[in-house]
């Protein structure tokens, strides 16, 4: 997603003016003709494509699929890039901004803020696949291979799960019950209500409860700020109170306290990259061992951190919310600092999610597409 030359201290680079996106206006996918290659670290960046977005950036108005990834723009178009060259898959009209937008499988969902309606799009081609109408402030998507969950928003809806290939209900809980925003882990999906103090596993199938604990301290009141996390395949980060994370083993029910910071916490939520539990914190981010929750390492960035860890090769790539991306060796230290031209909202990982193809960076109004990789022989000169 930027701008000049990867650096000690640079940019990254400009693309040539090509449009591989439509025309008339809309937002433009500018592919590179252009690279410059820097030396260091055995690896080497390239910006594959920038895309106007004509309105502000988030990180919550963007999906990732298998090959393409699934951004709002232009206030009222769901828009699907392919993700090595950024042009335009599918566009297609969607609503003044999204409630909630996600991915699973070959199918992709979405809600409008101002359309009191779930749809249905298949991912290849953009084609409606189903619409149901929906009351009124449903929030919150929970997508797995063959479910999909809705409701639980600020408590004005029941949480309800509908057959993702037709739309049907499979189950709903009356009730309006409130949720923080929910995580699914296979067939289960993790529920809890703000400022309470006890989660629930339910079966997304059948919404029958398989576990329900009790936490060290109450949830943090959210309105759509994610708390939980995946924290690999058998486990699941929970983000309580304002300095401690917990983790869930639903298959053995086991739940222990895993780290208290020694400060409040930012909103960020605690993620599990390449074998670490990252937090956000005031002075940036830091990085905890996952089995015994001591600190590994520390990373002071000088700027409020922007929510996402991408791993690349051996190490990681993070990012501030002024506009700085910090590339990291497998020690964590910083080998690379480099300045973007406008602020970060966010950074995704594209591709394998233990070795991601693409960097995805949301700035406040582009979506740019960096590639990283392994170069032996990484140069300090333009190509064409």
């Amino acid at each position: 997603m930027h701008r000049v030359l990867w650096g000690a201290s640079g940019g990254l680079p400009r693309r040539a003016s090509g449009r591989n996106g439509r025309e008339g206006g809309v937002g433009l996918a500018r592919s590179p003709g252009v690279v410059r290659f820097s030396k260091g670290g055995g690896m080497s960046e390239e910006v594959l494509w920038e895309r106007d977005l004509h309105q502000r950036g988030s990180g919550s108005e963007l999906a990732v699929g298998d090959d393409c990834v699934v951004v709002h723009e232009r206030w009222t178009r769901l828009v699907c890039l392919d993700r090595w060259d950024g042009t335009v898959r599918w566009d297609v009209p969607f609503g003044l901004w999204p409630r909630a937008v996600a991915v699973a499988g070959d199918r992709c969902f979405g809600i409008a803020q101002n359309i009191d309606a779930l749809t249905c799009w298949d991912l290849r081609t953009g084609t409606v696949l189903w619409t149901v109408p929906l009351p009124r402030f449903t929030g919150y998507i929970t997508a797995t291979d063959d479910t999909v969950l809705i409701g639980g928003w600020r408590g004005y809806t029941d949480l309800t799960a509908l057959d993702s290939a037709t739309g049907h209900i499979r189950w709903s809980a009356s009730g309006r019950a409130a949720t923080v925003p929910p995580v699914a882990s296979g067939n289960t999906v993790l529920i809890g209500a703000p400022d309470g103090e006890e989660v629930r596993l339910l079966n997304v199938h059948d919404g029958h409860e398989l576990g329900r604990w009790v936490l060290p301290e109450a949830l943090r009141s959210t309105d759509c700020q994610r708390i939980f996390a995946p924290g690999g395949s058998d486990r699941l980060l929970i983000h309580c109170g304002r300095r401690t994370v917990v983790e869930l083993r639903p298959a053995t029910g086991e739940l222990r306290t895993l780290l208290r910071h020694d400060s409040d916490q930012t909103w960020f939520q605690a993620r599990y990259v390449g074998g670490l539990l990252w937090l956000g914190d005031k002075q940036g981010c830091a990085a905890y061992d996952p089995a015994d929750g001591s600190l590994r390492r520390r990373v002071d960035i000088g700027q409020r951190f922007a929510p996402g860890v991408v791993p690349i090769g051996t190490g990681f790539l993070l990012g501030g919310d002024q506009g700085t991306l910090l590339r990291l060796d497998s020690a964590g230290h910083i080998v690379r600092r480099t300045t973007v031209s406008r602020r970060i909202s966010a950074l995704h990982a594209a591709g394998p999610a233990d070795d991601p193809d693409v960097v995805l960076v949301v700035t406040r109004g582009t979506l740019i597409a960096i590639r990283i990789r392994a170069s032996h022989e990484a140069v300090d000169q333009f190509a064409v």
